[in-house]
């Protein structure tokens, strides 16, 4: 079983949350770099081309995505305003 977080950020923040997160990206990327040698995140990014559309990131179980979320600087720092965990049991094809 899979976990997918969703970040929700502030839609009506305007400019002021792209240069939050202009601020905060460094640190969110050091912390995704350091946890991603753990081998437990699958997949992470933007939802759309600005940061109003939020994020989303595919984890191997609910305990690592609980992990990520207590300590990335983007919740911690209030740039996703909300976030949800959500459990997931894809159906998997292989490559052609």
């Amino acid at each position: 079983m899979y976990a997918v977080t969703f970040y929700d950020m502030d839609a009506d923040a305007g400019p002021a949350l792209f240069e939050r997160v202009r601020e905060v990206y460094p640190r969110h990327r050091a912390y995704l770099d350091a946890f991603a040698t753990g081998g437990e995140i699958l997949l992470i990014g933007p939802l759309g081309p600005t940061p109003a559309g939020g994020a989303m990131a595919i984890f191997r179980s609910r305990e690592a995505a609980e992990r990520f979320v207590s300590g990335d600087p983007f919740v911690l720092e209030g740039i996703a305003e909300r976030y949800r965990i959500v459990d997931w049991d894809p159906l998997v094809f292989a490559e052609a």
